[in-house]
């Protein structure tokens, strides 16, 4: 039961990928460029980095079902907050609220999840939870899409109350998951470990490269081919869908023959399809662009998961609140810079060489990164991957 409570938090949290979809519509709304939805998702994430260690730290002293509740019940107020905009400004404070609440559920899921789950069973669970960010992922662009050409943007936020409501319910059986005997704050000591740092530097990596697609991916589709918002929704949950069909048989492997060839195969996946979609254009095949999409999202789905399972056993039991934490502040750090660097590339090369250059080349630049850190992957497997 508490793996299925934790994977519905993710799955509320991880349904922010409507909000990608939605880009275009927002930025008209707000008569604002295409570079400037990078803060929408810098508010957001920037905040979920930085309180999904934090809370996952404090879930070891005052109890993980505490801070995940706490952070369900928060989204809710970002939900209203962010829907109810009536300047850019405000939608900004909106998505920190949702970043500072999704931080709190990402920070103590994979703690829940591990701490219910006997050791050899570890990476079917955590694939499991990677599984329920895929689902979120992989329908969010899909649901957003009708939305946005049916009602409107501001629909995507006032469709997760119902949803939070639902989990925040459904949570009030974890009441018996409570902090562990121990009750010790992590230290620096402990996270400034080798093999916890250079996982942490592959995530970092990995999660920065894929936000050329989601932050560009849905521009592509309906101001270069043409596509509604509906249509655009389709092609682009692809990426998700390739995450979703991944972390489970990740998991598995992950539990069989441990962590280091499944993270190596996974970074040379992504970096693959980010590489084909840089040389997308309007004349492209949508069969290829469609093919890519889905091999650069299988690739992070794969590697996600051994990532996690290094974490998470790098930590002892009382401090798998922090190592959760950890495992989301380094994935999300990653898109953070992901965001703000691409953005700078894409909107400096479109001012000077138009959509279709700068777009090649930010993807150029996150293929480049990840073909990097599949490298350094494979020469560092001592530490950035352990077989169980």
């Amino acid at each position: 039961m508490t793996r299925w409570i934790a994977a519905g938090g993710v799955f509320l949290v991880s349904l922010d990928s409507t909000v990608n979809v939605a880009f275009p519509a927002m930025a008209a709304t707000f008569a604002v460029a295409p570079e400037t939805l990078r803060w929408v998702i810098v508010a957001y994430v920037f905040a979920y980095a930085v309180m999904s260690f934090v809370g996952g730290a404090a879930a070891d002293v005052v109890g993980h079902a505490r801070v995940f509740r706490l952070g369900v019940a928060a989204s809710i107020i970002g939900f209203v907050v962010a829907g109810t905009a009536g300047t850019f400004d405000a939608l900004l404070v909106g998505r920190f609220v949702q970043g500072l609440a999704g931080g709190l559920v990402y920070g103590t899921a994979p703690g829940l999840v591990t701490l219910a789950t006997p050791p050899a069973a570890r990476g079917r669970a955590l694939g499991f939870l990677n599984a329920a960010l895929g689902v979120a992922l992989t329908v969010g662009p899909i649901i957003a899409g009708v939305l946005v050409d049916a009602v409107g943007w501001r629909s995507i936020f006032h469709l997760r109350v119902p949803v939070a409501l639902v989990v925040l319910a459904w949570s009030l059986a974890l009441a018996s998951v409570g902090a562990p005997a121990t009750r010790r704050l992590v230290s620096v000591a402990d996270v400034l470990r080798a093999r916890v740092l250079a996982a942490g530097l592959l995530a970092f990596v990995a999660n920065a490269g894929i936000f050329a697609i989601w932050l560009l991916a849905s521009f592509y589709l309906v101001g270069a081919r043409g596509l509604s918002a509906t249509a655009s929704g389709v092609v682009f949950m692809l990426t998700p869908l390739g995450m979703t069909l991944a972390a489970p048989l990740a998991g598995r492997v992950v539990d069989r023959v441990g962590a280091h060839a499944p993270l190596v195969a996974g970074l040379v996946l992504e970096a693959a399809g980010l590489a084909v979609m840089s040389a997308a254009d309007e004349r492209t095949s949508i069969a290829l662009v469609s093919a890519a999409l889905f091999a650069a999202g299988a690739g992070l789905g794969i590697f996600q998961v051994p990532y996690m399972a290094v974490v998470m056993a790098a930590f002892p039991s009382g401090q798998q609140g922090a190592a959760g934490g950890f495992a989301f502040l380094a994935r999300t750090l990653g898109v953070v810079a992901g965001v703000l660097v691409l953005a700078e590339v894409f909107a400096a090369r479109r001012a000077a060489a138009g959509f279709t250059a700068a777009f090649a080349e930010a993807f150029v630049v996150a293929a480049a990164g990840v073909a990097v850190a599949a490298v350094l992957a494979l020469v560092l497997p001592r530490t950035a991957s352990s077989r169980r």
